[in-house]
């Protein structure tokens, strides 16, 4: 009977390695498009790296969600560029959708320079996802 198990071992010692050999390394990108959300998904962000310091993290904006990484952008509690600039310094990347930029006839010289534009915001979500094995997150 023992020996009946030992195939379901390998198996489930083979599927289960690239999660192990992954663990070490957390990946996670967070979903922004709404910029109301803005300052809490920060916050977010911030208390993630204060438990997981050495987590990559991806804020990836579309729609208003781009909003707080536009130049010169504020919200009631002051100027967002500071907060983004204090992540930046920790690893935090931050993409802005092009799409929104095209829709909204808004030039790249009007995004925050420590954002990264790609071509589309939902598509790089997907992509993070499904090919570099980043937990998606939505504050």
């Amino acid at each position: 009977m023992k020996l009946a198990f030992a195939p379901m071992l390998a198996a489930l010692f083979l599927a289960t390695a690239p999660m192990a050999a992954n663990a070490a390394e957390e990946k996670v990108v967070y979903h922004v498009n709404d910029s109301a959300n803005a300052r809490m998904a920060m916050n977010n962000v911030n208390n993630h790296l204060n438990s997981a310091p050495d987590a990559k993290i991806v804020v990836v904006t579309h729609g208003k969600g781009i909003d707080f990484l536009l130049n010169d952008a504020k919200d009631d509690k002051g100027d967002y560029a500071a907060a983004i600039a204090g992540l930046t310094a920790k690893g935090v990347k931050f993409n802005v959708c092009n799409n929104t930029l095209k829709a909204r006839k808004l030039d790249a010289s009007a995004v925050n320079p420590d954002a990264t534009i790609v071509p589309s915001g939902v598509a790089e979500i997907g992509k993070l996802q499904s090919q570099e094995g980043y937990v998606y997150l939505k504050p």
